[in-house]
């Protein structure tokens, strides 16, 4: 198959025909209309407790209801043979290999130049486009890779230049999705995925030592213009709908921080709103709730369309105006104990501790990962080259699916 049909994928996605109706609005909302924005599963197909691989749990158990065992929109992809790979879930297209890195400036370039396999309308992906194609299958140990956290058989993903003093993590890709606000003390930023260790980080624009242009990978997009996009409706009854991804969200988190597992337990037992599926969304889930337009900076708000809402909480220096993180299914093999840590995002300040000072480090709408349980008197603790903080009780918002 050389080309990917929206129209078709469209109808293959299809279902249901019940409309309701938009909170003070006349627009009708069919459940019944295309999913211009699914949401690519993790590929994960294994089971994990708080440090371990563990069999099949019982589906009574609240440990079976994490990213192996609610799948839908398995990853699949068509190798087009001109250079291209198409997302048989998405409708995106994207370049296979990336070549050398780039400023951002000669990647817009590059972008409006190319005609890979014949087309000319490629563009740089925006963070939701990028983050379509991350796998968490990946595993990183001490700065060795296990596995990619990307479908290697479709795409090459480069490591960093050890030759030239990089790690072998410094291998970002980076998106068109510029940060509203500013990271560190004052560093224009541009958010980007790593596909070798997993994340999503800010990073900036401009090398903060030596005052010149920062150089990245990029991989180009074309294709389904409205991916990334949401369409979101306010049900009136605690729920939002967002009919780009089939998705139907709690419209506010209780405000209570856990750990790990009571997230993935609160989220299963929840019922709101008639419902009694709910589940702790896993990281793709959650990321596809992000507003990349908003932060604490710049709208002086949690990175989160305004139709929801999110607990205030203080920083670990007792300063008011923080957001929480939010604790997703999806566990992050990262580290000496790789079965230990999950992933979240940060809908505020991705704080870190640098020179004795806390500061937004990644941008708020990162996606980093601490361990899923722990003493709390042991936190907060900082590590890593900008001082992460790791915060092991983290908040939760729970999801469920519109359309089956």
């Amino acid at each position: 198959m050389n080309r990917i049909i929206y129209s078709l994928l469209a109808i293959l996605l299809f279902s249901g025909s019940t409309a309701i109706s938009q909170q003070n609005s006349t627009k009708r909302v069919s459940e019944a209309s295309p999913i211009s924005y699914p949401i690519v599963h993790t590929g994960v197909s294994e089971f994990y407790n708080t440090n371990a691989i563990i069999k099949t749990p019982n589906t009574t158990e609240a440990l079976y209801w994490q990213d192996a065992g609610r799948v839908y929109n398995k990853p699949s992809y068509t190798n087009n043979e001109d250079g291209t790979i198409s997302d048989d879930v998405t409708g995106l297209m994207w370049q296979q290999d990336m070549g050398e890195k780039m400023t951002y400036a000669e990647a817009v370039k590059y972008a409006k130049k190319s005609t890979l396999g014949g087309y000319d309308d490629w563009r740089l992906p925006s963070i939701k486009e990028l983050y379509s194609l991350i796998q968490f299958t990946g595993q990183l140990k001490r700065d060795k890779v296990q596995a990619l956290f990307i479908d290697t058989n479709y795409f090459s993903q480069p490591f960093g230049d050890v030759s030239k003093g990089e790690r072998i993590i410094d291998a970002q890709t980076w998106s068109s999705s510029i940060y509203t606000g500013k990271t560190m003390r004052a560093d224009e930023t541009i958010f980007g995925v790593n596909f070798v260790d997993g994340r999503i980080k800010g990073y900036p624009a401009v090398k903060p030592r030596a005052r010149e242009a920062n150089k990245m990978y990029f991989r180009l997009v074309r294709g389904n213009s409205e991916y990334g996009k949401n369409s979101f409706v306010d049900n009136g009854d605690g729920t939002i709908s967002d009919y780009a991804t089939g998705l139907m969200w709690q419209k506010s988190d209780d405000g209570e921080a856990r750990d790990w597992e009571k997230s993935i337990e609160y989220c299963e037992k929840l019922e709101l709103a008639g419902y009694d599926d709910w589940h702790l969304p896993n990281i793709k889930e959650l990321q596809s709730i992000v507003d990349y337009q908003r932060s604490p900076m710049a709208s002086n708000s949690a990175a989160i369309d305004p139709v929801f809402e999110i607990s205030e909480i203080k920083d670990p220096e007792n300063n008011k105006g923080h957001y929480p993180f939010f604790w997703a299914t999806t566990s992050h093999l990262d580290g000496p104990k790789p079965y230990s840590n999950a992933t979240y995002i940060a809908f505020g300040k991705s704080l870190g501790k640098m020179r004795g000072e806390l500061m937004d480090v990644h941008g708020a709408g990162s996606q980093r990962s601490d361990p899923k349980t722990g003493a709390a008197s042991a936190y907060p603790i900082y590590r890593g080259p900008q001082g992460d903080l790791v915060s092991v009780f983290n908040h939760c918002r729970a999801v469920r699916r519109i359309i089956k």
